[in-house]
């Protein structure tokens, strides 16, 4: 805390925050700015060589990329994204080198980050307004019957959550995890000859690796692009649908903690204060409400 106090205090020249709240309100759209794939890293000396824990003698790591090359990419990305010769960085993270790692891995996993939370962010944002709407599956939530929870039995879309059974959040966690694993599975190379490099190892931050094994293929659809219809489109097209969906990443990430603010603490959100219910839980303990494992 100490850390980002430090970080986000630093005045702004130009700009008088007049108020606590706008202090607040400025550090908070500074943290939510400060996306990792514009960072930049500034000189530092020669990388430390160090291997990821989950790699073996057997299955040495793939080469990492240069330094000039990581820096050069987040320069890149930042021209695309129509902010030339700008890469925000408040917090000099990608000055870092997690895990002891070399700096080019640290921004590998940063920029990974930044991709993984943007698209769940999307998808929590589009979750959120249909849950506003009140529209559920068509089918019943468990095996017995039991049908799903209704918002205007529950008051809030954040309470929907707290209304499924721990055993339906235990598999929506545990589903998570195992989509985790794979994506960082990296033992036995030569049963997994096409899953990407490590994004640590010089590989592609979000390149999501198909769902197939020494065998064939594993499940019958990949997570990202299941129908292939990303197989014909040209280098050109894919580039620039990358920079859209960084771009939109980050919108959603600002977008759902709005959702959510607003949600809990009523007009903090100017442009939708009092359109959303009042949610008198926690979004920050999952399973605060109806979670009974460990209890007599």
């Amino acid at each position: 805390d100490n850390v980002i106090t430090r970080h986000c205090a630093r005045p702004i020249p130009g700009i008088r925050l007049k108020t606590p709240t706008m202090q607040l309100s400025a550090v908070v759209l500074a943290l939510a700015l400060g996306s990792a794939a514009a960072f930049t890293p500034v000189n530092r000396p020669a990388p430390r060589t160090s291997a990821i824990k989950s790699e073996t003698a057997e299955a040495p790591a793939a080469p990492t990329t240069s330094m000039s090359s990581s820096r050069s990419e987040l320069e890149d990305f930042a021209t695309k994204q129509g902010i030339p010769n700008f890469i925000f960085d408040p917090l000099e993270l990608a000055e870092q080198e997690f895990f002891d790692e070399p700096n080019d891995a640290t921004i590998g996993f940063i920029r990974q980050a930044e991709l993984k939370h943007g698209r769940v962010a999307m998808a929590g944002f589009v979750g959120f307004l249909v849950h506003q709407q009140g529209l559920t599956w068509p089918f019943p939530m468990t095996m017995d019957g039991q049908p799903w929870p209704k918002l205007e039995e529950v008051g809030s879309v954040p309470a929907l959550w707290d209304a499924i059974p721990e055993g339906g959040k235990w598999q929506i966690v545990l589903t998570i995890g195992i989509l985790e694993w794979w994506d960082e599975y990296q033992f036995e190379p030569e049963k997994n000859k096409d899953k990407p490099k490590h994004y640590m190892r010089g590989g592609k931050p979000g390149d999501y690796p198909a769902f197939v094994g020494g065998e064939g293929r594993i499940l019958p659809l990949n997570l990202f692009d299941p129908f292939g219809f990303s197989k014909k489109m040209d280098p050109e097209k894919k580039e620039k649908r990358r920079i859209m969906e960084i771009n939109n990443g980050r919108a959603a990430m600002m977008g759902l903690f709005g959702l959510l603010a607003e949600s809990k603490v009523e007009g903090s959100v100017p442009l939708i204060a009092g359109k959303l219910p009042h949610y008198d839980g926690s979004v920050m303990a999952p399973f605060e409400s109806n979670f009974h494992l460990f209890t007599n």
